[in-house]
Formats: C-alpha cells, structure tokens, sequence
C-alpha cells in the first residue's frame, strides 16, 4: 500500500503535528498514552513531520492530555451503554479504537470533508460508527444525527480555533436538540492565546486560535440548561510524574507564574 500523501493547511494542519506526537508517545519507552494505531497511521502518510514542530516533550504534553479526556469519556460511557458520541474536530483521532465502545453507542467523528475522506482511507471500518464531512459550526449537520439518547460531545483541541460566536452557538444547538449529555474539552484562556506565537506546532502550520475563556461562568452562560462538573488546570491532571523529570521542572516552574495555571483547563459540562 502506497503512502498517503496530504496537503492541509492552517488548523487543519495541525492534526498531523496532533498524530505525530500520540506516535513518538507511543514509540518511547514508557509511553503516556500507548497509542499504537497512531504511531503505525503516522507511518503510512507521506508526510515531514520532522516539519510540524513536535518534539519529546510537547508529545508527552498531547498523549497526557488525550489519556484526560479519554478518562472522561470511558466513565461516561460506562454508566451509559446507550448514547450518541459526537467526536467534533476528529482530526485523525484514534479515540474510537482506543474507547472501543460496544454497538450500542453510536459514533460521529466530525471534521471537514477532506479530513474525513482521508480518515476513510487510513482507518478500519466499524460497526456503529459514521463520520461526518462538515465545518462543526455549519449547524446543519446536526439534523442529520439522532437525538433519541443522551450525547457525549468530546472536542479535543478544537474550541479555541473556533470563531467565538459559532463556538457558543454550537454549543446551544447540542443542548436543545439533545435531551440530556456531557461535554468533555480543553480550553485556552485570553491569556493562553496572546501565547500561541511560543506554540510551534500551531505557528509551523500556520493556524490561528481566536476563543480564549476565563473560566466556567464564560461557558454557562452560553444555556441555562449546563452546569460544570469539572474545569481542571492542565497542571492539575494525573500524569505529570509520567513526564522526564526537565519537563515537570519546566509545568512547575510554569505553574508558579500568575495567571499560567488556567492558560489551559479541561472543562466537563452536564445538560
């Protein structure tokens, strides 16, 4: 099989730097996360990805952030065996085959159409699972998904691409169409985007972050209908024993700084 050549650009792009870094996760000796679906997609695209800006610990700081939300997710899941999992900003994300979700939950991996036509090329088919070739914020694709059970919404290193206006939108339309569910995300501050220049990954391709959030109250009162379970600093998650001891010293460092501790928060909002 001949390798997969791609061509994205701007916040599309860096997805590749997003898989590039689960792969050198899993290849190290003690991976994070220990996606091997990842490391062997990275191996079948004709890609640089010596170009996209990844290196030891920013894979770290990617595979630690995946294991969060998956976490997350999976307790959801458990304590609901029927519900329909919207998956926004996919990109080539193998948390469907890392969660593997029994029949009963019905998945859409969601992204722009050429993401998706080359998640179509690169990954197994499964059962209950489609994908779904839109922008998140052209609403009109949530007509087409069955609002008949609870929604699970992860969207991982996706809101703050977003135009803030089609972001708080898109929220409300998932909470009027579902009857109850939970969103799991990761967040910037406005603070955490007046940083996104030091952000290589993001610079190397040339994307642009716009939502930045300054806490819970910014998201409730997108809908009265949500209520945050959870927002949790990214220096606040189990794993950071797991990181080379250069690394921690650098997030404790980085966490004493005012303002650096909610740069970036892990969000979990029920409705």
């Amino acid at each position: 099989m001949s390798p997969e050549k791609v061509h994205l650009t701007e916040e599309k792009a860096t997805l590749l730097a997003t898989l590039y870094g689960r792969a050198l996760d899993a290849r190290s000796p003690h991976p994070i996360l220990g996606d091997d679906l990842a490391a062997e997609t990275a191996g079948r695209i004709d890609h640089d990805f010596g170009g996209v800006g990844m290196n030891a610990g920013s894979a770290a700081a990617v595979a630690l952030r995946a294991r969060f939300l998956d976490g997350w997710a999976a307790g959801f899941l458990d304590a609901h065996p029927k519900v329909t999992v919207l998956h926004l900003g996919c990109g080539l994300d193998t948390r469907v085959h890392r969660l593997d979700p029994p029949d009963s939950v019905r998945w859409y991996d969601v992204d722009h159409p050429e993401v998706v036509e080359l998640r179509r090329r690169l990954f197994p088919e499964r059962r209950a699972y489609a994908t779904v070739g839109t922008s998140v914020t052209d609403l009109a694709w949530l007509e087409r998904i069955p609002a008949d059970a609870p929604a699970l919404v992860v969207a991982e290193g996706l809101l703050y691409y977003l135009d803030p206006d089609g972001g708080r939108a898109l929220l409300r339309a998932i909470v009027d169409r579902f009857p109850s569910g939970l969103f799991v995300f990761d967040a910037l501050s406005r603070f955490g985007l007046r940083l996104q220049r030091f952000n290589k990954p993001v610079r190397k391709a040339g994307a642009t972050m716009h939502w930045g959030i300054d806490g819970p109250a910014e998201l409730l009162a997108i809908h009265p209908g949500l209520r945050c379970l959870s927002a949790v600093s990214a220096f606040d998650i189990d794993g950071f024993d797991l990181l080379s001891p250069a690394h921690r010293a650098v997030a404790r460092i980085a966490s004493l700084v005012p303002g650096m501790r909610r740069t970036a928060t892990f969000y979990r909002l029920e409705f």
